[in-house]
């Protein structure tokens, strides 16, 4: 047993993590099925999961077939899967209520799925029943999301839908505006059935399926473990443990709340350990973890709506995030350093830490997702089918771990995993269509952009610091795959009719719709991080905060300058500006930690803060007056550090 799991079962978890689980991520309020039921279930789930690939490596399904069939499929296993309410659940109970919710449900989606000809064909000549049926459809699918994602996201479809329906049609009769509203939400491409889904079906469920057979591997362990190897030796070596774990399981997992709890539930009590404060410690995993969903080359599932929106390969959208993925990381490594070196934390011994050379035999446990970086990278394959690829690896090299090999049993586990884990990204997609769909079908989409617009005048910057606030409101609890989709039909096309590039927009809503899990006062990946730390919930949300600084700086970045995104730049350039950008978010995370070589007088701070802003914004000029800047504070740093002992 490596050293990491022996600290894990030594030490004393101050919370059940099912319970921290349940209580913070939807998605594990599920029903509890044991037995033969169980069996059933799973083969149901794993069944939707073989019908994903099925349908998007092999058939050429009409779309309207395709959509309509993957939501029908959704809604069912959504009944199936998640309870009407919180709590304790009963073994193996399927209330009548919900067996009638599931059957009217996926029915409805099926009329569509049998009579896609009829209904394409019939243009906007629909009869009640059909639009009684619609109506239908798009309630139970609105409990599916309530009972899978959270009533937030519903709140707000629900509150355009009023709109619509009040004020945003001009139809003067109430059934008319319902009548048009359900044609166009879910006999059209433009709600439901729009790019959030058919990318969610096409793309996203693969990927969620992949990373459920290599979460299968053991891969989770093996970055604990080889960060540990690495950098665990190092002051405050635990936290440094959490930011790099954190960022290796990023690239295979956009969940928040499931990295921190994950690996959180070692990391933390290591880091409370050796010294850092318990909100310290929940703030540097949930802030790492956080950090996943913007970690190439998987970046949660927005990211792969993203290339959609902007028309870009994927591979590209994966390639221009590589930089500020790393300098969010960098920061919050940074200020784990700095704040050990304060406290004068140690690391781990020699003892503690894993042995390197078990570890270096396992490294083949990486052969899944390095051949998925080298598949999508080099666009050999399509994305569908260097995911399907990458699964097979994973099966293979599980083969080698008599404990992690992928017997049948454990194959229809992990199809059944990779199918639950659809179901909330597909509910959440669903109703952004909705939301989206409402947008659009009331023109409020212009009014919102031309008044924007209007407000910020000139000022760019007035406009990405009112689109920042609408991203992080929007994001409180509402997932991040949602929170994108909406930005992107509303506030995207605010900044580049403002004139920032296309990447740079969605790039920016992108960001702050993720930041949301840290930021007060929602912030779900922080509360759960403070629940297995025993810390104050708010405080380390607001640590959580600090140390994600570089979230809240790089994306006002690379929107003024989109040369961080490798737009419109040279190979020389892109060199300037990774040198130029590591110092700068080195000396902001110093400037925020209040400590480089000892404790830094706020006018150090400020030197430090404003010095590694302008080294941020790429430009010769704001280049050398950060440097300028920067090198002044650390020479001052260093030169009283050095008078410290001569007078003692």
């Amino acid at each position: 047993m490596n050293i990491f799991k022996k600290k894990k079962a030594a030490a004393e978890e101050p919370m059940d993590l099912e319970s921290v689980m349940k209580k913070y991520d939807r998605e594990s309020n599920v029903r509890i099925w044991e037995g033969t039921p169980r069996l059933i279930v799973n083969l149901v789930l794993a069944s939707f999961s073989v019908f994903c690939l099925y349908v998007t490596l092999f058939a050429s399904w009409l779309e309207e077939l395709r959509l309509t069939s993957f939501m029908a499929f959704i809604v069912f296993i959504g009944y199936l899967v998640f309870p009407a309410k919180k709590g304790h659940q009963k073994v193996n109970s399927l209330p009548w209520y919900d067996v009638v919710l599931m059957l009217l449900g996926t029915g409805a989606f099926l009329y569509f799925t049998f009579n896609a000809m009829t209904i394409i064909q019939q243009g906007s000549r629909f009869e009640v029943y059909q639009i009684l049926i619609g109506i239908v459809a798009i309630a139970s699918l609105a409990e599916v999301c309530r009972r899978s994602v959270g009533l937030p996201i519903l709140i707000v479809a629900g509150c355009f839908l009023v709109y619509a329906l009040i004020w945003g049609l001009s139809n003067p009769s109430l059934w008319g505006k319902l009548n048009y509203s359900v044609r166009y939400l879910f006999y059209s491409k433009e709600g439901i059935f729009s790019t959030p889904v058919n990318v969610c079906s096409k793309f996203i469920v693969v990927f969620i399926i992949f990373g459920a057979f290599l979460e299968r591997t053991g891969i989770a362990d093996f970055f604990i473990n080889i960060s540990n190897a690495v950098v665990g030796g190092f002051s405050g070596g635990p936290a440094k443990v959490a930011v790099v774990a954190s960022a290796f399981e990023g690239m295979v997992s956009g969940s928040s709340v499931a990295n921190t709890v994950g690996s959180g539930s070692v990391t933390i009590p290591l880091m409370k350990k050796t010294g850092y404060r318990p909100e310290f410690a929940a703030a540097a995993e949930a802030s790492a973890s956080t950090g996943g969903q913007i970690m190439p080359p998987i970046m949660g599932a927005a990211a792969f709506l993203m290339a959609d929106y902007v028309q870009l390969p994927y591979s590209t959208i994966a390639v221009k995030a590589i930089l500020p993925a790393v300098l969010y990381f960098v920061g919050i490594f940074v200020s784990v350093h700095l704040e050990a070196k304060k406290l004068g934390l140690r690391g781990l011994t020699k003892e503690e830490l894993p042995r390197v050379r078990p570890l270096l035999k396992q490294v083949y446990l990486l052969l899944p997702l390095l051949l998925l970086i080298y598949l999508v990278g080099t666009s050999q394959r399509s994305i569908q089918y260097a995911a399907a690829i990458a699964i097979l690896a994973a099966i293979f090299v599980s083969l080698f771990n008599q404990d992690t090999r992928i017997t049948p049993k454990r194959l229809l586990e992990a199809l059944a995993a990779g199918g639950q884990g659809t179901i909330t990204v597909a509910a959440a997609c669903g109703i952004a269509g909705i939301i989206a769909g409402t947008i659009t079908m009331t023109g409020l989409a212009n009014m919102i952009i031309n008044g924007i617009v209007a407000l910020a005048g000139d000022h760019v910057i007035v406009a990405l610091f009112l689109t920042m606030l609408c991203c992080i409101v929007l994001g409180m609890g509402v997932p991040t795959t949602a929170t994108y989709c909406i930005m992107a039909a509303t506030c995207a096309p605010i900044l580049i009719r403002m004139g920032v590039p296309a990447i740079a927009a969605h790039f920016f809503v992108f960001y702050f719709g993720i930041v949301a899990d840290l930021t007060p006062p929602v912030a779900l990946a922080a509360y759960a991080g403070a629940a297995i730390a025993q810390a104050n919930p708010m405080k380390t949300a607001l640590t959580s905060t600090k140390l994600a600084i570089g979230a809240f700086i790089v994306p006002y970045v690379f929107a003024l300058s989109p040369a961080m995104l490798f737009v419109d730049t040279t190979a020389i350039e892109v060199i300037l500006i990774c040198i130029t950008s590591f110092v700068g978010i080195f000396a902001i995370s110093a400037s925020l930690e209040g400590y480089l070589f000892q404790h830094m007088p706020w006018y150090q701070r400020v030197f430090s803060a404003v010095g590694g802003l302008l080294l941020l914004y790429p430009g010769l000029v704001t280049d050398t007056a950060g440097l300028l800047l920067v090198g002044s504070m650390v020479l001052l740093q260093y030169l009283e550090k050095r008078k410290k002992p001569a007078a003692l």
